[in-house]
């Protein structure tokens, strides 16, 4: 099995920073990506951030320039580092790992920390 720990989430105000860590462990191999995903109520969850296994990095537009995505797969950790943030990014943020497996990708979640920006 796969565990995926999340910390670093809680209340900013707007243009406020965070910075938020996942650390993986288990079976973890094989993993092609590792990433952030976000769900504000009543929405569904959505891309934040990404990082593939040859270290190239996706962002979701409305965060480009102000969200930074990093970390070390073969160390099964990730971190993301929020900045100027906004009302809008209140959310919880869900830790994801992608592994590669004979019938596919296999998404691995995170348990979530809350995001709380005030305006």
């Amino acid at each position: 099995q796969v565990q995926l720990v999340e910390s670093g989430g809680g209340l900013v105000q707007a243009g406020g920073s965070l910075r938020l860590s996942c650390a993986a462990s288990g079976s973890i191999f094989s993993v092609n990506a590792m990433g952030w995903y976000r769900q504000a109520p009543g929405k569904q969850r959505e891309l934040v951030a990404t990082i593939a296994s040859d270290r190239n990095t996706n962002y979701a537009d409305s965060v480009k320039g102000r969200f930074t995505i990093s970390g070390d797969i073969v160390k099964n950790t990730v971190y993301l580092q929020m900045n100027s943030l906004k009302p809008e990014d209140t959310a919880v943020y869900y830790c994801n790992v992608k592994r590669r497996s004979p019938w596919g990708l296999i998404d691995y979640w995170g348990q979530g920390t809350q995001v709380t920006v005030s305006s």
